[in-house]
């Protein structure tokens, strides 16, 4: 039998059919997952996600490419979402260092660092500045909007939004102190 009378069984429900077709294609799926990743144990680790998909979804399989180019479809989309998240995960990370780093040169210079400091730090870029140009400096809506060319609407959404989400990470911290 070909691939296709294989995977027609394997969607139809037969495990033995599925079974084969993971077997035949794992070593090939390993292989090109250790060449995108120059780890091998990230390689291994994704191509099981991939083998997992595959029998989640061997029934959307639709012969329109080939089987491996299937395959190789779900590792590498597999591979993309691992390296967003260890990439959100270390600017995550680099974030912290950098707040921790700042503070402490505050206090060493005798400068009041508050809370408020710390979840601003925590905030994206895009909410954090706007806020910082209007409760900071001063700074009216429309010079906001100039300084950073967005829409006036835009700022106060950013900073209307920024500043609830302040107050609910704030509030638990001043229930413990009270």
């Amino acid at each position: 039998m070909d691939d296709r009378e294989w995977i027609e069984r394997a969607q139809k429900g037969d495990s033995d059919a599925l079974a084969r077709l993971l077997r035949q294609h794992y070593a090939f799926l390993l292989k090109y997952m250790t060449k995108i990743t120059f780890q091998p144990a990230l390689a291994e680790d994704l191509t099981q996600e991939t083998m997992m998909r595959c029998i989640e979804k061997i029934r959307l399989y639709n012969f329109t490419s080939k089987f491996s180019s299937w395959l190789i479809t779900i590792g590498t989309n597999l591979y993309f979402d691992h390296a967003r998240k260890k990439k959100r995960e270390k600017e995550w990370r680099d974030g912290e260092l950098s707040l921790r780093q700042i503070k402490w040169h505050a206090e060493q210079k005798g400068e009041e660092w508050s809370d408020v400091l710390d979840a601003l730090g925590r905030m994206p870029d895009g909410v954090r500045i706007p806020i910082v140009l209007k409760h900071y400096y001063g700074y009216a809506y429309e010079e906001i909007a100039g300084m950073l060319d967005i829409a006036v609407g835009t700022v106060k959404s950013r900073i209307h939004n920024g500043i609830k989400s302040l107050r609910m990470e704030l509030e638990p911290l001043e229930e413990t102190k009270t």
